[in-house]
């Protein structure tokens, strides 16, 4: 923080004492949090969402475990990929209907016309659960992509896109996709996305190319929403618009799956688009034309935390795994888990998710009581630490099982998978650094003299 004196403060005799013979400035906004007063250190679950986080928790236990072996199991060998194997939407149709009757349905929306009225805070405590399942999330009709979707039309959905789109997603009867990158620019950077959509009329006439579009292999997602450029020639932040486009519009070509690993996760995909003179509507606009970074911030904010939220599940999962497995083998007379570094390993492990957990909660908060565009730092942060983190995790518990642990009897390496490709989705780790970064440095610059050494300044949030 930068220092004044007394005098410059107009501190005069009588005054309150400082601990030093100077005063703190208030510094310019960012992640520091302040001192004494910092609400934001408040991060309990509410007592309402108690009972619900109870009844998650239970639901998960009695209902989704025993039915994700099965699901996964009917799914082997099927002849069409993309498709589910007789059986498998049974069980996932059976789950929600169970999950709809016991109240356990869309809690990411702080509404509580449309969702459950959680705040951010307390719905990082429920998603960290649905994280440690992979049928969880959709069961309860929390998952991704559908969840940020869902949020950008209940806030800028006009009644019309409402009553078209959001209703049967709010029902869990479709499911839908977010397109935004693209394969020949760096779409790290949003201001180089280039597919076209011109207006012709009534209509709006799309062309180009997306891919590592998520779920769009999914023969339920029936919807997508689209970055677009709009206004080549206007200014960057206006350049560009969100279109609704259904997935059967004639035009819309799906190239085929790009693969994450070696995998091509059917049928749910992260599918090559191709956009060949694709007419929709001029009213599928979201918003107005030039207002797709507004919307970006409503739903890359939500979603982000979203991700970090069930990477904590991921973890808890991988360090429940990586114990078990060191507890039940032995190598040398002892069990592994006592063996060389593995003690550390565990030990770390279950650091380094405590301070994930509390980094998230933290930003939850934020978002809470900043709203969401003032809380985005805080979001950056967490998009930036906890993927990293939790992949090392998942490699330490890999490590663990030996050979196994890379094999299709433990579901680590997906979740390696899952959680590496997350340090590139929703932006890469090196855009949230810059993003932190920069509000660090935003907060000293125009200094006339550099502070001491000795002061504290960034992120350090304790008394002085």
């Amino acid at each position: 923080m930068g220092w004044q004196s007394r005098g410059e403060l107009g501190w005069k005799p009588g005054d309150r004492m400082p601990h030093d013979t100077r005063e703190r400035v208030m510094p310019k906004p960012g992640m520091h949090s302040g001192v004494e007063t910092d609400e934001g250190l408040n991060l309990a679950m509410s007592q309402k969402a108690q009972p619900l986080y109870n009844a998650v928790k239970k639901f998960i236990a009695e209902e989704v475990e025993p039915a994700t072996e099965e699901f996964y199991a009917l799914g082997e060998g099927r002849a069409d990929r993309w498709s589910y194997a007789p059986g498998q939407l049974e069980i996932l149709e059976g789950l929600k209907a169970k999950a709809r009757e016991r109240g356990l349905w869309n809690f990411f929306l702080p509404d509580a016309a449309t969702g459950e009225g959680l705040s951010n805070l307390d719905y990082a405590y429920i998603a960290v659960e649905l994280g440690k399942n992979p049928l969880a999330s959709e069961s309860m009709n929390c998952a991704a992509p559908d969840t940020g979707n869902m949020e950008v039309l209940e806030r800028v959905g006009t009644p019309e896109q409402k009553a078209k789109w959001l209703e049967p997603l709010l029902k869990g009867e479709i499911r839908s996709a977010y397109a935004m990158t693209e394969p020949d620019v760096a779409s790290s950077d949003a201001k180089n996305i280039a597919c076209l959509a011109e207006l012709d009329g009534d209509e709006w006439v799309i062309n180009g190319e997306k891919y590592y579009i998520s779920g769009a292999g999914d023969p339920r997602c029936k919807i997508m929403i689209v970055m677009l450029l709009t206004s080549p020639d206007g200014p960057p932040s206006r350049k560009h618009s969100q279109i609704l486009v259904p997935m059967d519009t004639p035009g819309v070509e799906i190239v085929g799956p790009m693969e994450v690993f070696g995998e091509d996760d059917a049928p749910h995909g992260h599918m090559h688009l191709r956009f060949n003179n694709v007419r929709v509507p001029k009213e599928n606009i979201l918003l107005g034309e030039g207002r797709g970074f507004e919307i970006s911030q409503v739903r890359l904010g939500p979603g982000r935390i979203h991700h970090c939220m069930r990477s904590i599940g991921a973890a808890e999962r991988a360090l429940e795994l990586m114990v078990r497995r060191g507890l039940t083998r032995e190598a040398f007379g002892r069990p592994i888990a006592r063996l060389g570094k593995n003690p550390e390993l565990i030990a770390k492990a279950r650091i380094e998710i405590e301070a994930c957990r509390l980094m998230v909660l933290r930003a939850a908060r934020a978002m809470d009581t900043l709203g969401n565009a003032e809380a985005r730092v805080w979001v950056s942060a967490i998009k930036a630490m906890v993927p990293i983190r939790v992949c090392q995790i998942i490699d330490d518990a890999i490590q663990m099982h030996g050979a196994t642990g890379v094999s299709q009897w433990t579901p680590l390496a997906r979740m390696y998978a899952s959680q590496r490709t997350l340090r590139l989705a929703d932006g890469p780790d090196e855009v949230h650094w810059g993003v932190v970064a920069r509000a660090e440095t935003t907060r000293y610059e125009g200094e006339s003299t550099p502070a001491k050494p000795t002061t504290y300044r960034g992120m350090f949030s304790g008394p002085s």
